[in-house]
Protein backbone atom coordinates (compact mmCIF):
# COMPACT_ATOMS: atom_id res chain seq x y z
CA UNK A 1 0.00 0.00 0.00
CA UNK A 2 1.17 3.52 -0.87
CA UNK A 3 1.72 5.75 2.46
CA UNK A 4 -0.49 8.82 2.48
CA UNK A 5 2.57 11.02 1.88
CA UNK A 6 3.59 8.76 -1.41
CA UNK A 7 -0.23 9.42 -2.12
CA UNK A 8 0.14 13.49 -1.39
CA UNK A 9 2.86 13.65 -3.88
CA UNK A 10 1.48 11.99 -6.58
CA UNK A 11 -1.61 13.89 -5.85
CA UNK A 12 0.67 17.35 -5.52
CA UNK A 13 1.77 16.58 -9.03
CA UNK A 14 -2.26 16.05 -10.67
CA UNK A 15 -2.89 19.46 -9.80
CA UNK A 16 0.14 20.67 -11.52
CA UNK A 17 -1.21 19.03 -14.38
CA UNK A 18 -4.89 20.48 -13.69
CA UNK A 19 -2.90 23.59 -14.31
CA UNK A 20 -1.64 22.96 -17.27
CA UNK A 21 -2.74 19.96 -18.61
CA UNK A 22 -4.95 22.04 -21.67
CA UNK A 23 -2.15 23.12 -23.25
CA UNK A 24 -1.01 19.60 -23.90
CA UNK A 25 -1.33 17.70 -27.53
CA UNK A 26 -5.17 17.40 -28.18
CA UNK A 27 -7.15 15.17 -30.79
CA UNK A 28 -8.04 16.93 -33.60
CA UNK A 29 -12.00 17.36 -33.24
CA UNK A 30 -14.48 19.50 -35.76
CA UNK A 31 -14.76 23.42 -35.53
CA UNK A 32 -18.73 22.25 -35.68
CA UNK A 33 -18.86 19.87 -32.19
CA UNK A 34 -19.95 18.14 -31.21
CA UNK A 35 -21.32 15.94 -34.22
CA UNK A 36 -23.23 12.81 -32.13
CA UNK A 37 -24.90 12.28 -29.24
CA UNK A 38 -22.74 13.34 -25.52
CA UNK A 39 -22.92 10.81 -22.97
CA UNK A 40 -22.33 12.26 -19.35
CA UNK A 41 -21.12 9.16 -17.47
CA UNK A 42 -22.62 9.46 -13.72
CA UNK A 43 -20.29 7.01 -11.59
CA UNK A 44 -22.97 6.21 -9.20
CA UNK A 45 -26.74 4.95 -9.00
CA UNK A 46 -29.44 6.88 -9.63
CA UNK A 47 -30.89 9.39 -6.88
CA UNK A 48 -27.75 10.92 -5.74
CA UNK A 49 -26.19 14.61 -5.91
CA UNK A 50 -24.26 14.01 -9.19
CA UNK A 51 -27.22 12.15 -11.04
CA UNK A 52 -29.62 15.09 -9.59
CA UNK A 53 -27.43 17.97 -11.07
CA UNK A 54 -27.01 15.95 -14.37
CA UNK A 55 -30.62 15.12 -15.10
CA UNK A 56 -31.41 18.97 -14.21
CA UNK A 57 -28.65 20.22 -16.75
CA UNK A 58 -29.50 17.47 -19.30
CA UNK A 59 -32.41 19.29 -21.43
CA UNK A 60 -31.20 22.27 -21.61
CA UNK A 61 -27.33 21.80 -22.40
CA UNK A 62 -29.07 19.47 -24.76
CA UNK A 63 -30.58 22.35 -26.48
CA UNK A 64 -27.80 24.16 -26.42
CA UNK A 65 -25.10 21.74 -27.92
CA UNK A 66 -27.62 20.86 -30.60
CA UNK A 67 -27.26 16.90 -29.99
CA UNK A 68 -28.77 14.58 -27.70
CA UNK A 69 -27.11 14.16 -24.14
CA UNK A 70 -27.18 11.02 -22.57
CA UNK A 71 -26.92 10.79 -18.64
CA UNK A 72 -25.44 6.93 -18.16
CA UNK A 73 -25.19 5.85 -14.83
CA UNK A 74 -22.10 3.83 -14.47
CA UNK A 75 -21.66 3.28 -10.21
CA UNK A 76 -18.96 0.96 -8.20
CA UNK A 77 -16.07 1.40 -6.36
CA UNK A 78 -16.19 4.79 -5.12
CA UNK A 79 -17.09 6.43 -8.13
CA UNK A 80 -13.48 5.12 -9.60
CA UNK A 81 -15.53 2.57 -12.29
CA UNK A 82 -17.15 5.09 -13.76
CA UNK A 83 -13.75 7.57 -14.07
CA UNK A 84 -11.89 5.30 -15.04
CA UNK A 85 -13.90 4.40 -17.99
CA UNK A 86 -14.19 8.07 -18.99
CA UNK A 87 -10.26 8.22 -18.74
CA UNK A 88 -10.03 5.35 -21.18
CA UNK A 89 -12.74 7.11 -23.89
CA UNK A 90 -11.29 9.07 -27.01
CA UNK A 91 -10.65 12.86 -26.41
CA UNK A 92 -13.71 13.89 -28.68
CA UNK A 93 -15.67 15.28 -26.39
CA UNK A 94 -18.83 13.17 -26.52
CA UNK A 95 -17.71 11.17 -23.10
CA UNK A 96 -17.52 13.54 -20.41
CA UNK A 97 -17.53 12.55 -16.46
CA UNK A 98 -20.07 14.09 -13.37
CA UNK A 99 -17.97 14.15 -10.28
CA UNK A 100 -18.37 15.16 -7.16
CA UNK A 101 -16.05 16.35 -4.43
CA UNK A 102 -14.75 12.91 -3.75
CA UNK A 103 -13.17 13.12 -6.78
CA UNK A 104 -10.80 15.34 -5.48
CA UNK A 105 -9.58 12.77 -2.52
CA UNK A 106 -9.41 9.85 -4.61
CA UNK A 107 -5.39 9.60 -4.55
CA UNK A 108 -5.44 10.21 -0.88
CA UNK A 109 -7.70 7.61 0.44
CA UNK A 110 -7.24 5.00 -2.52
CA UNK A 111 -4.02 2.84 -2.61
CA UNK A 112 -4.41 1.98 -6.09
CA UNK A 113 -6.56 3.67 -8.74
CA UNK A 114 -7.67 2.48 -12.13
CA UNK A 115 -6.73 5.38 -14.53
CA UNK A 116 -3.89 7.91 -13.53
CA UNK A 117 -4.98 11.45 -12.24
CA UNK A 118 -2.12 13.15 -13.43
CA UNK A 119 -3.01 11.95 -17.00
CA UNK A 120 -5.53 10.90 -18.30
CA UNK A 121 -8.69 13.38 -17.08
CA UNK A 122 -9.05 17.20 -17.14
CA UNK A 123 -11.38 20.00 -15.64
CA UNK A 124 -13.77 21.37 -17.49
CA UNK A 125 -16.08 23.74 -14.75
CA UNK A 126 -17.55 23.28 -11.11
CA UNK A 127 -21.04 23.50 -11.71
CA UNK A 128 -22.60 23.93 -8.12
CA UNK A 129 -21.70 23.85 -4.69
CA UNK A 130 -23.67 23.08 -1.40
CA UNK A 131 -23.57 22.93 2.38
CA UNK A 132 -24.44 19.32 3.87
CA UNK A 133 -26.81 18.67 6.30
CA UNK A 134 -26.61 16.26 9.14
CA UNK A 135 -30.10 14.14 8.82
CA UNK A 136 -30.86 11.41 11.57
CA UNK A 137 -33.63 8.53 11.09
CA UNK A 138 -37.12 9.48 12.58
CA UNK A 139 -36.09 6.74 15.51
CA UNK A 140 -33.22 8.99 16.74
CA UNK A 141 -34.90 11.46 20.02
CA UNK A 142 -32.39 14.51 19.56
CA UNK A 143 -33.80 17.44 18.17
CA UNK A 144 -30.83 19.39 18.08
CA UNK A 145 -26.91 19.18 17.38
CA UNK A 146 -25.43 19.57 21.08
CA UNK A 147 -28.22 16.66 22.22
CA UNK A 148 -27.64 14.49 19.69
CA UNK A 149 -23.56 14.72 20.58
CA UNK A 150 -24.82 14.54 24.08
CA UNK A 151 -26.51 10.82 23.25
CA UNK A 152 -23.32 9.55 20.66
CA UNK A 153 -21.38 10.32 23.67
CA UNK A 154 -23.41 8.52 26.25
CA UNK A 155 -23.23 5.44 23.63
CA UNK A 156 -19.69 5.10 22.24
CA UNK A 157 -19.56 2.97 18.83
CA UNK A 158 -23.22 1.95 19.44
CA UNK A 159 -24.28 4.60 16.54
CA UNK A 160 -23.41 4.53 12.84
CA UNK A 161 -23.24 7.09 9.99
CA UNK A 162 -23.88 6.37 6.19
CA UNK A 163 -22.09 7.83 3.15
CA UNK A 164 -22.02 7.34 -0.27
CA UNK A 165 -18.44 5.46 -0.47
CA UNK A 166 -15.35 5.72 1.53
CA UNK A 167 -13.47 9.40 0.50
CA UNK A 168 -16.60 10.54 -0.83
CA UNK A 169 -17.54 13.84 1.25
CA UNK A 170 -20.16 12.65 3.30
CA UNK A 171 -17.83 10.10 4.64
CA UNK A 172 -14.83 12.54 5.38
CA UNK A 173 -17.13 15.20 6.74
CA UNK A 174 -18.23 12.55 8.85
CA UNK A 175 -14.58 11.65 10.07
CA UNK A 176 -14.05 15.73 10.35
CA UNK A 177 -17.79 15.67 12.72
CA UNK A 178 -16.13 12.69 15.09
CA UNK A 179 -13.04 14.45 15.54
CA UNK A 180 -13.93 17.82 16.08
CA UNK A 181 -16.69 16.59 18.92
CA UNK A 182 -15.07 13.55 20.62
CA UNK A 183 -17.49 10.75 19.35
CA UNK A 184 -17.62 7.22 18.22
CA UNK A 185 -19.56 6.67 14.87
CA UNK A 186 -19.35 3.23 13.00
CA UNK A 187 -18.80 4.15 9.18
CA UNK A 188 -21.35 2.26 6.90
CA UNK A 189 -20.31 2.75 3.41
CA UNK A 190 -22.78 2.27 0.25
CA UNK A 191 -22.38 2.59 -3.78
CA UNK A 192 -24.46 5.76 -3.49
CA UNK A 193 -26.80 8.35 -2.90
CA UNK A 194 -29.99 6.46 -3.08
CA UNK A 195 -29.15 2.90 -1.10
CA UNK A 196 -27.74 5.25 1.54
CA UNK A 197 -30.65 7.32 2.04
CA UNK A 198 -33.31 4.17 1.98
CA UNK A 199 -31.43 2.64 4.78
CA UNK A 200 -31.23 5.80 6.88
CA UNK A 201 -34.81 5.84 6.23
CA UNK A 202 -35.74 2.63 7.19
CA UNK A 203 -33.46 2.54 10.18
CA UNK A 204 -30.75 0.75 9.20
CA UNK A 205 -28.68 3.70 10.35
CA UNK A 206 -28.66 6.57 12.00
CA UNK A 207 -27.19 9.56 10.83
CA UNK A 208 -25.75 10.94 7.63
CA UNK A 209 -24.41 14.16 6.38
CA UNK A 210 -26.37 14.25 3.13
CA UNK A 211 -26.05 17.04 0.02
CA UNK A 212 -28.59 19.90 1.21
CA UNK A 213 -30.53 19.32 -2.53
CA UNK A 214 -31.24 15.57 -1.31
CA UNK A 215 -31.85 16.17 1.83
CA UNK A 216 -34.79 18.92 1.29
CA UNK A 217 -37.48 16.20 0.26
CA UNK A 218 -37.06 14.23 3.08
CA UNK A 219 -37.04 16.81 5.61
CA UNK A 220 -40.39 18.38 4.47
CA UNK A 221 -41.95 15.08 4.47
CA UNK A 222 -40.94 14.56 7.90
CA UNK A 223 -38.72 11.14 7.00
CA UNK A 224 -35.67 12.44 8.27
CA UNK A 225 -34.67 15.09 11.28
CA UNK A 226 -32.06 17.53 9.93
CA UNK A 227 -29.78 18.97 12.76
CA UNK A 228 -27.35 21.19 11.34
CA UNK A 229 -25.59 22.21 7.95
CA UNK A 230 -21.89 22.54 7.43
CA UNK A 231 -21.16 25.68 5.76
CA UNK A 232 -19.76 28.66 7.35
CA UNK A 233 -23.06 30.38 6.69
CA UNK A 234 -27.05 29.39 5.98
CA UNK A 235 -28.04 28.81 2.42
CA UNK A 236 -31.74 30.60 1.95
CA UNK A 237 -33.36 26.97 1.60
CA UNK A 238 -32.65 25.93 4.91
CA UNK A 239 -32.35 29.76 6.77
CA UNK A 240 -33.80 28.21 10.63
CA UNK A 241 -31.47 25.44 10.63
CA UNK A 242 -27.95 25.76 12.93
CA UNK A 243 -24.91 25.59 11.09
CA UNK A 244 -22.32 22.98 12.64
CA UNK A 245 -20.06 26.02 14.12
CA UNK A 246 -23.10 27.77 15.57
CA UNK A 247 -24.13 24.92 17.28
CA UNK A 248 -20.64 24.80 19.10
CA UNK A 249 -18.18 24.20 17.14
CA UNK A 250 -16.63 26.70 15.59
CA UNK A 251 -14.68 26.86 12.54
CA UNK A 252 -16.55 23.82 10.73
CA UNK A 253 -16.80 24.85 6.95
CA UNK A 254 -17.88 22.11 5.08
CA UNK A 255 -19.45 22.41 1.25
CA UNK A 256 -20.13 19.62 -1.46
CA UNK A 257 -19.90 20.32 -5.51
CA UNK A 258 -20.77 18.47 -8.75
CA UNK A 259 -18.18 19.59 -11.63
CA UNK A 260 -17.41 18.35 -15.04
CA UNK A 261 -14.08 16.51 -16.25
CA UNK A 262 -13.44 15.35 -19.72
CA UNK A 263 -10.23 12.66 -21.21
CA UNK A 264 -6.90 14.19 -21.62
CA UNK A 265 -6.41 15.58 -25.05
CA UNK A 266 -9.53 16.88 -25.50
CA UNK A 267 -9.42 19.88 -27.39
CA UNK A 268 -9.67 23.40 -25.68
CA UNK A 269 -12.42 24.95 -28.29
CA UNK A 270 -14.66 21.82 -27.06
CA UNK A 271 -13.82 22.41 -23.25
CA UNK A 272 -14.56 25.97 -23.22
CA UNK A 273 -17.99 25.65 -25.56
CA UNK A 274 -18.85 23.32 -22.58
CA UNK A 275 -17.99 25.76 -19.96
CA UNK A 276 -19.49 28.61 -21.06
CA UNK A 277 -22.61 26.64 -22.30
CA UNK A 278 -23.10 25.72 -19.10
CA UNK A 279 -22.05 29.28 -17.14
CA UNK A 280 -24.88 30.34 -19.14
CA UNK A 281 -27.51 27.71 -18.11
CA UNK A 282 -26.51 28.28 -14.51
CA UNK A 283 -27.41 32.20 -14.95
CA UNK A 284 -31.06 31.48 -16.96
CA UNK A 285 -33.16 33.18 -14.12
CA UNK A 286 -35.49 30.09 -13.65
CA UNK A 287 -32.62 28.06 -13.30
CA UNK A 288 -30.79 30.27 -10.77
CA UNK A 289 -33.97 30.27 -8.67
CA UNK A 290 -34.64 26.79 -8.73
CA UNK A 291 -30.36 26.02 -7.76
CA UNK A 292 -31.24 28.06 -4.90
CA UNK A 293 -34.40 26.53 -3.84
CA UNK A 294 -33.05 23.51 -3.43
CA UNK A 295 -29.96 24.81 -1.25
CA UNK A 296 -27.37 24.84 -4.45
CA UNK A 297 -25.38 27.79 -4.86
CA UNK A 298 -24.13 28.11 -8.89
CA UNK A 299 -20.75 28.22 -10.02
CA UNK A 300 -20.07 27.81 -13.43
CA UNK A 301 -15.92 28.12 -12.83
CA UNK A 302 -13.06 27.77 -15.88
CA UNK A 303 -11.22 25.11 -16.18
CA UNK A 304 -8.13 26.64 -14.30
CA UNK A 305 -10.50 27.84 -10.93
CA UNK A 306 -11.54 24.31 -11.54
CA UNK A 307 -8.33 23.15 -10.73
CA UNK A 308 -7.74 25.18 -8.29
CA UNK A 309 -10.57 24.42 -6.50
CA UNK A 310 -9.42 21.25 -6.28
CA UNK A 311 -6.15 21.77 -4.87
CA UNK A 312 -7.86 23.41 -2.07
CA UNK A 313 -9.61 20.55 -1.43
CA UNK A 314 -6.99 18.28 -1.46
CA UNK A 315 -5.63 20.45 0.89
CA UNK A 316 -7.95 20.97 3.04
CA UNK A 317 -8.40 17.13 3.54
CA UNK A 318 -4.90 15.82 3.39
CA UNK A 319 -3.89 15.82 6.99
CA UNK A 320 -7.81 14.58 8.32
CA UNK A 321 -7.17 11.65 5.43
CA UNK A 322 -3.25 11.07 7.52
CA UNK A 323 -4.26 11.07 11.07
CA UNK A 324 -7.30 9.02 10.81
CA UNK A 325 -5.88 6.75 8.37
CA UNK A 326 -8.10 6.17 5.79
CA UNK A 327 -6.36 4.56 3.11
CA UNK A 328 -8.56 1.46 1.72
CA UNK A 329 -6.61 -1.64 0.36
Amino acid sequence: MRSPASSKRTWLAALAFFACGLGQAQTSVPANWPTKPIRFVVPFPPGGIVDTVSRQLQPRLQAALGQTLVVDNRAGAGGTIGAAEVARAAPDGHTLLMVFDSYATFPLVYPKLPFDVTRDLIPVTQIVSNPLILVVNSKVTANSLPEFVRQLKARPGQSNFASVGAGSSNHLTAELFKSVTGTFITHIPYRGGGPAQQDLMGGQVDMMFLSAVLAQPYVKAGKFKALAQTGAQRVPAYAELPTVAESGYPGFDVNSWVGLLAPAGTPRHVVDRLQQEIGKILKEPEFAKRLTEQGLTAIGSTPEQFGNALKTEQDKWARLVRERGLSLE
